[in-house]
């Protein structure tokens, strides 16, 4: 039973390693999607003109009742009628004539926080790329990638056996030491490859997770925007309303606080990015001192600072609410964060957990395979199968040859 569940570990890897080589264009193309909404934000705008007469009518109506209460309280009080008070009204419907313009008002004054924090992203962003780069060309300078990988993705097996067996000469080896000697060589090219690329895995479904996660924060921010926007015209003229002054405040409070969740998933997404910056430099150091690049305690601590911003990135509402608070919360984005963080949650705890598993297979193949190779222990799983094969095909072709062997 052991033997089959690595057997389909080593199987389920195989298949999952072209999703996995995609992880990166996947991210990619869910961070094109901003792009998307914008667009979609702005051609929804104008369909708030279709509330403006709406909005005006609403105006008038409460205009007239506003002017003729106060007026009529004047007169039989006999004071003198007061004006000032009187132009809330007509201001009031001035704006819903003009909504769009007002509407363009707030978003001019608001736009420099998307930009600031936006150019923060863009530097992270830019920052990433330089240190991939230089890891890439790292890499590409060791004698583990010469060996496993080299400029043919083949690998160099002559460069290898030199390397294991103190500079001594390939064309000096058997036919039966070779043939072991390959089946070794492949196993250290399938491990070193596994081994650097479990940590490239990990990192590429935490990304995509995270741009699905400031791709969810963003359609509900701009549905949102969107709904405020239409519905415009119509609470500045029910705010006309004795009573009812207060939705004007509670719907430009809202609209602020949501569109501020823009800026504050900027600032999110500027702080996971130099934690990815930190694990890139990590492997730079790894691979000067050693190499190669490995997992390490830090590497853990970083991925886990990933999981917690990623999970973080649903308190952004939360956040804008301490900048602009409006007054209670929005159902619809509750319930969507709560289930996005779940599956999230759950996600993470399965690619993390299977990773595990597969890595822990992967590194006793060494010692799996010798002990099949020796003959005096079986080994465990694939490794000490082809070791054992290996090691009695060895023995059974070294008596062939010296007639020890019908």
């Amino acid at each position: 039973m052991k033997r089959t569940t690595k057997t389909a570990l080593l199987v389920v890897t195989g298949l999952l390693l072209p999703f996995f080589s995609n992880a990166q264009g996947i991210g990619s193309e869910l961070q094109s999607m901003h792009g998307v909404l914008e667009e979609l934000y702005d051609e929804m705008i104008p369909l708030c003109s279709q509330l403006i007469s709406v909005g005006q009518g609403i105006a008038g109506f409460a205009a007239l009742w506003y002017i003729s209460s106060r007026v009529w309280r004047h007169l039989a009080n006999a004071e003198p009628i007061d004006f000032y008070p009187l132009f809330r009204p007509f201001a009031l419907g001035m704006c819903v004539l003009m909504f769009p313009s007002v509407l363009g008002i707030i978003n001019g004054v608001m736009k420099p926080t998307v930009t600031a924090t936006a150019a923060m992203v863009e530097g992270s962003d830019k920052a990433i790329e330089r240190l991939l780069a230089e890891k890439e060309r790292a890499i590409k300078e060791t004698d583990t990638w010469k060996m496993y990988v080299g400029s043919d993705g083949n690998g160099d097996r002559d460069r290898w056996y030199k390397y294991t067996h103190d500079g001594a000469d390939p064309d000096n080896e058997g036919m039966v030491a070779g043939i072991g000697n390959d089946i070794k060589f492949a196993m250290s090219k399938a491990m070193y490859n596994f081994r650097n690329s479990v940590k490239e895995w990990m990192s590429e479904v935490l990304e995509v997770l995270f741009q699905a996660a400031a791709l969810c924060i963003d359609t509900l921010r701009t549905f949102q925007l969107v709904v405020l926007a239409i519905l415009g015209p119509l609470v500045f003229g029910i705010s006309v309303f004795d009573g009812l002054q207060h939705t004007l405040t509670a719907w430009l409070s809202r609209y602020i606080n949501i569109f501020l969740w823009l800026p504050v998933a900027n600032i999110f997404g500027a702080i996971i990015g130099k934690i990815q910056e930190k694990m890139l430099e990590l492997d730079l150091q790894q691979i000067g001192q050693a190499g190669d690049t490995f997992f390490s305690k830090q590497d853990v601590a970083y991925l886990i600072f990933m999981i917690i911003g990623i999970v973080g990135y649903f308190t952004v509402p939360s956040v804008a609410n301490y900048i602009v608070h409006a007054g209670g919360g929005s159902a619809l984005g509750q319930k969507v964060t709560s289930i996005f963080s779940s599956t999230t949650s759950g996600t993470v705890q399965m690619v993390g957990g299977r990773s595990m598993d597969t890595a822990k297979s992967i590194g006793n193949m060494g010692s799996d395979f010798n002990k099949g190779l020796s003959g005096q222990e079986s080994g465990s799983g694939l490794s000490g199968a082809v070791g054992r094969s290996a090691g009695y095909g060895g023995a059974y072709m070294a008596d062939k040859l010296t007639g020890n062997k019908e």
